[in-house]
This record gives C-alpha cells, sequence and structure tokens, in this order.
C-alpha cells in the first residue's frame, strides 16, 4: 500500500503558542509515521484589544497567520483527527469549541464517524484542568461515533508524563516544552496513525 495513504488533520486553537507547539510537534511525527497532514487552527473569537493587551498572545497570533483555519472540507478529508485545547476553567476553549458545534451538519449525515480521534492540551498550572479538558473533549467524540485513540500508558516514557488520556503539558509561553511533553506528543501521533491505517487496512500479525 502506499506509504502516505493515511490523512491525519491536527485542528487546534493556542492563545499564548504552548498548544500550537504541541500541535507542530504532532503533525511531524504523524507524518513521520506515514501520513499526509494537514495542520490548521480554529478561527480566533477574542477581541483584537484582549489579544493585543497580551504580547505573548499577539506574538503567537503573528507567528501562526500562515497556518490556515480549520474547515469542514478538513473532517471529510480526514481519516483521523488530533483536536488540541488549551484548558479553560477544566474544558474547551470557546474557539475549538465553536468549531466542534458548526460540524452539527456532518454529524446528522453520519459524515462524522468511524474516524479516528484523539486530543492534547496543555493548562499553566499543575492539576489546572488537563485531564477534565480532555474527557470532556472526548464526550463530543462519543456523539460522533468516532474511534478514541488515547495514548494510554502503552509506551514506558507515558508513566514519566502520566497522562494517559493524551498529551498534555504545564507550562506558559516562558515555559518551553519539556522532553516528556514532546515525547509523549510522538507517541500519541504514531498510536494515530497506527490505528488509523489498521482500520483502513487491517491490523497485521507484527502489529
Amino acid at each position: 500500500m502506499p506509504v502516505h495513504d493515511v490523512h491525519v488533520a491536527v485542528i487546534y486553537y493556542s492563545s499564548t503558542g504552548t498548544v500550537a507547539e504541541l500541535a507542530r510537534r504532532i503533525a511531524d511525527a504523524a507524518e513521520h509515521a506515514g501520513a499526509d497532514v494537514r495542520l490548521r487552527r480554529t478561527a480566533e473569537l477574542a477581541p483584537q484589544a484582549a489579544i493585543d493587551a497580551n504580547p505573548a498572545w499577539a506574538a503567537n497570533a503573528a507567528a501562526t497567520a500562515d497556518v490556515l483555519e480549520a474547515t469542514h472540507e478538513d473532517m471529510l478529508w480526514a481519516d483521523a483527527v488530533i483536536f488540541g485545547t488549551p484548558t479553560r476553567f477544566g474544558n474547551v476553549t470557546s474557539q475549538l469549541k465553536q468549531y466542534l458545534d458548526t460540524l452539527g451538519g456532518l454529524w446528522q449525515q453520519g459524515r462524522l464517524a468511524d474516524k479516528v480521534y484523539s486530543g492534547f492540551t496543555a493548562s499553566a498550572t499543575k492539576h489546572g484542568g488537563q485531564e477534565s479538558t480532555l474527557l470532556a473533549l472526548y464526550q463530543t467524540i462519543h456523539h460522533f461515533g468516532g474511534i478514541l485513540v488515547a495514548p494510554g500508558y502503552t509506551d514506558p516514557a507515558k508513566f514519566r508524563d502520566g497522562n494517559p488520556y493524551g498529551t498534555s503539558h504545564v507550562g506558559g509561553p516562558d515555559t518551553p516544552l519539556d522532553e516528556d511533553a514532546r515525547t509523549a506528543a510522538r507517541i500519541q501521533a504514531e498510536r494515530v496513525v497506527k490505528f488509523t491505517k489498521a482500520i483502513k487496512h487491517g491490523l497485521s500479525p507484527a502489529s
């Protein structure tokens, strides 16, 4: 079969850049694992004045201006979708939620079912809602009829970052991704590609 016969969309929202960096890491790892990848951001809903008042937010907006905004066509194209969002009071951001809420028509037609889904997140503090954010995101996946592929504790490195629900990172724009987060991003992307290929072509005995 062709090397790049699996389509993975990495669709995220990021304010100050941490989730954007995680998204790039996951997208690169998925491509390296043998997928065609689309990296997409959701539309910004915050007023420009609020963005301009936060230097890190403004810097990330400028740095990611060339990343295309996610559309419905990206969902249709994808065999797997990996969603990324910062935590907001233990939940997904309004920017990602707004995108998800626009997918009702595709959901009603059954066009979001039987795809692989996974998620990643970041928070400014420890225990800042990372697990509850991913679990809240995954409620939507269940409604889609999606196939949830979480990383679990399937690799020894996952016992270091400690989040079986998805890749996560504690820190803001002044706290770069650590080795645990970078490794977790790779593990999650590879696992998503592995099982997306399995669903499309059948899991080989060696897998």
